[in-house]
């Protein structure tokens, strides 16, 4: 099989690669605002490549580090963390788009991609949704495999994938960085209770 590669366009903030959980000042924020993390960064790509407007109350062409920090303060009502996480996609849902509602955006849609489902229907999805020019919130609850000790009940965004010769990876961005992760073994937790994916999508 040839080489099929896409990545998204992203944006720096100084050196980092997106927001950075770590940056975060807020005690519960810094512990757990990856789901507010992760919808702020969706926000700022909206704003820079799907041409959404009102979301982001700052420079979206230069973003600032104190910037996106008081924008995490912005979001963190509408996806705040609390005891046991927002570990489900719906909660994800409500939260980003009750920000979007208040923001004037109806146009942004979110459905769910339950955990339960196969990574070879996954697959097809994830390349659909990136060709699409759509980051995908990615939800993995626990984790069997010490190599994804990483991603362990965490919130982060897919923005991009390869495939050669039967390998299938996918561009996984968090805390200011990505690395390219093996998408079987990410999807595959080994836990009876999965997280899954956001697709977004434009109001038809």
């Amino acid at each position: 099989m040839p080489l099929m590669k896409h990545e998204l366009p992203y944006f720096y903030i100084g050196s980092a690669y997106g927001g950075n959980q770590d940056w975060l000042t807020d005690r519960m924020m810094n512990l757990g605002g990856c789901a507010a993390v992760t919808a702020c960064d969706s926000s700022i790509y909206f704003t820079r490549y799907k041409d959404a407007q009102g979301l982001y109350p700052y420079e979206t062409e230069d973003v600032a580090k104190k910037d996106y920090i008081a924008f995490t303060n912005v979001m963190k009502p509408y996806l705040r963390p609390r005891w046991g996480g927002i570990d489900r996609l719906d909660m994800y849902i409500d939260g980003m788009g009750q920000f979007l509602s208040d923001r004037g955006d109806d146009d942004i849609t979110m459905d769910p991609w339950s955990g339960d489902k196969t990574a070879d229907e996954t697959k097809d999805v994830i390349k659909a949704q990136i060709d699409a020019g759509w980051p995908i919130p990615h939800l993995v609850l626990h984790h069997n495999n010490p190599n994804f000790k990483f991603y362990d009940w965490h919130w982060f965004l897919l923005t991009g994938y390869t495939e050669f010769d039967g390998d299938f990876m996918v561009k996984a961005v968090t805390y200011g960085s990505w690395r390219w992760l093996d998408f079987d073994g990410l999807w595959n937790t080994g836990h009876r209770k999965k997280g899954g994916l956001i697709l977004y999508n434009r109001r038809s």
